[in-house]
């Protein structure tokens, strides 16, 4: 309820003590009386449960039309981080007769600047060193090699996996070592 609505009194109780049996001149309410207090407390009660149900409403809509913004821009910040990645890309691609050195230098740049757009949003590679346990949760073994490595480690990576946020975007695509 609205903690600024009145609070509803209670309904009066018969006391065994001033019952108006044991007292003629007490005053014992009609029954019309009590219908009428019914009534009224059955409006002030049904007043604050349809107040109740339509606060309920507006919060669910509330909550739905964020939902929705929040699903409609959650990429926002993501796509503005790549733009100038975008820009370098252009930017190289105007350049009439660029030597391959400079597209070399310019590909290396635009790889950085890619890459740390894509670690501010949460988004980091998976490249597991040759060595290191096999773990088929952020790896794919595409081939059992044999090896002097122990059994299931990871002896070279073929596609670096990615994670965002601690989630698995792509596994690493892997080769292992095979039972001694």
């Amino acid at each position: 309820m609205n903690p600024n609505e009145p609070v509803p009194k209670p309904l009066p109780e018969a006391d065994p003590a001033t019952d108006s049996s044991s007292d003629p001149t007490a005053h014992e309410p009609s029954p019309q009386d009590e219908l009428a207090a019914l009534q009224a407390r059955h409006a002030e009660v049904s007043d604050a449960y349809l107040r109740a149900k339509a606060e309920a409403e507006n919060t669910r809509r509330r909550a739905e039309e964020e939902m929705s913004k929040a699903r409609k821009f959650a990429v926002e910040a993501f796509a503005e981080s790549l733009l100038p990645v975008i820009d370098s890309l252009e930017a190289a691609i105007a350049i009439d007769k660029a030597s391959p050195e400079q597209l070399l230098e310019g590909t290396h740049a635009t790889l950085r600047q890619l890459l740390q757009a894509l670690e501010r949003n949460k988004v980091v590679p998976v490249d597991p060193p040759a060595g290191t346990k096999f773990d088929p949760h952020r790896h794919q073994a595409i081939s059992v090699v044999p090896s002097e490595q122990d059994a299931n480690t990871i002896v070279g990576v073929l596609q670096k996996g990615y994670l965002i946020a601690d989630r698995v975007l792509r596994p690493a695509l892997v080769t292992v070592a095979a039972p001694k």
